[in-house]
């Protein structure tokens, strides 16, 4: 258990950063995103773990080490996890516990978590739908972000709430093959 070396992560890492930067900041879909990219303020982690007892243990250690490091060093944290979760349903399930973890830590309302996955699917969509795509990465990934930092950039964005909208919008009229014309991967047929 514990995180792939700098060398071992870059393939894992290099996949995800295209991601972030063709689909994420490209097509807009997290306004936010750009800032903290371009002033190197991510953390890229790529865990070994290879069970959900593996992945809880380094997600605990990415928890806090962005809680103890200013956040002039690092935002945000992606921890990338290509060799465990594949399935859809069990990365779903993996929340919870992921969110309980928080709330052991005392980070509830200072650190929030999103998920990424391959084959994310929102309830209650259509399976085709491209909706799923604002979620869809390389690999399974768990984002972490601080509260402050999502609070002040939400400060200053009008109407916050339609974010989610205006991506579905997008995604929508690209399409699946403006997806693939990306190169990013992640399309389903």
């Amino acid at each position: 258990m514990g995180l792939l070396s700098e060398t071992d992560a870059e393939p894992y890492v290099a996949v995800t950063r295209a991601w972030l930067e063709k689909a994420v900041i490209g097509l807009n879909l997290c306004p936010f995103a750009r800032a903290v990219h371009v002033r190197g303020l991510i953390h890229w982690a790529v865990s070994d773990a290879v069970d959900e007892a593996g992945l809880l243990v380094d997600l605990t250690g990415e928890l806090e080490r962005l809680k103890s490091t200013d956040p002039a060093r690092i935002d945000t944290t992606l921890l990338i996890h290509p060799f465990v979760l594949h399935d859809y349903d069990d990365y779903n399930s993996f929340l919870d516990p992921a969110e309980a973890r928080l709330v052991e830590l005392e980070l509830e309302g200072v650190i929030q978590l999103a998920g990424f996955h391959p084959d994310y699917r929102f309830a209650g969509e259509d399976p085709d739908d491209m909706s799923h795509y604002t979620n869809r990465s390389p690999h399974p990934t768990l984002h972490l972000l601080r509260e402050e930092s999502v609070g002040r950039a939400l400060e200053g964005y009008p109407e916050p709430e339609r974010i989610y909208e205006e991506n579905i919008e997008t995604l929508r009229k690209l399409g699946k093959d403006g997806w693939k014309r990306l190169g990013i991967g992640g399309e389903k047929d």
